[in-house]
């Protein structure tokens, strides 16, 4: 069973569909007992950092998030989710993550803009369908069973993750290279929003199930 963490940030309904089309048990919870129980996690989100984690923290759901993590069940962090897992985040501020994969948020307008030329040009938040590439070296990682190289994913995102290279399986270039999926041990995460990525996504979420 997967366990998909409701803390008051996030489209659980689109994401509980693709699992549920994948005939995968899933429950939507906000109660210790079902992570306990669950066989992987799921963390989604969208939105600002700064709020997602403080919903996080009054749930009352963050030590019991990481004391499973750290119990090395697999866990996926899936867009704001992703971004959660990190050390901090410079959105807005700087504000405290999960600590869970080294690594911070920072963001992607300010990036593209000191890069100049035609990397400034791109348009901020980043939305919409680009090529996901495997980074060499981790082709045989099982998430990776049935991906096809140069298949698309669907992101929609200002903010990125960065200084986290250690942890990077996959990127997307958007006038740099975006780390679309990120890996340390049991902890994952995925920039883009697979649930709206079709059956790249649904790939994605299967071979998660079969981790």
């Amino acid at each position: 069973m997967i366990a998909i963490l409701d803390y008051g940030v996030g489209n659980l309904y689109s994401l509980s569909s693709s699992l549920k089309h994948l005939n995968i048990d899933t429950v939507i919870t906000n109660r210790e007992e079902d992570l306990v129980r669950a066989d992987k996690i799921i963390l989604p989100g969208v939105g600002a950092f700064e709020d997602a984690m403080k919903k996080l923290r009054e749930s009352g759901m963050v030590e019991p998030l990481l004391g499973q993590a750290a119990s090395g069940k697999p866990l996926l962090g899936i867009c704001l989710g992703m971004q959660l897992l990190f050390t901090e985040s410079h959105e807005y501020g700087v504000h405290k993550g999960l600590g869970l994969i080294d690594g911070v948020v920072a963001s992607l307008s300010e990036d593209l803009k000191a890069l100049g030329g035609e990397a400034a040009g791109l348009k901020v938040p980043h939305i919409g369908w680009n090529r996901l590439d495997i980074r060499p070296g981790h082709e045989e990682d099982p998430i990776f069973r049935g991906f096809r190289p140069g298949s698309h994913v669907y992101y929609v995102h200002s903010f990125y993750a960065k200084d986290c290279g250690e942890s990077i399986l996959a990127t997307s270039d958007y006038g740099l290279p975006i780390p679309g999926i990120v890996r340390k041990e049991n902890v994952m995460g995925m920039q883009f929003h697979p649930e709206k990525s079709g059956q790249v996504g649904l790939s994605l979420l299967s071979q998660f199930n079969q981790l």
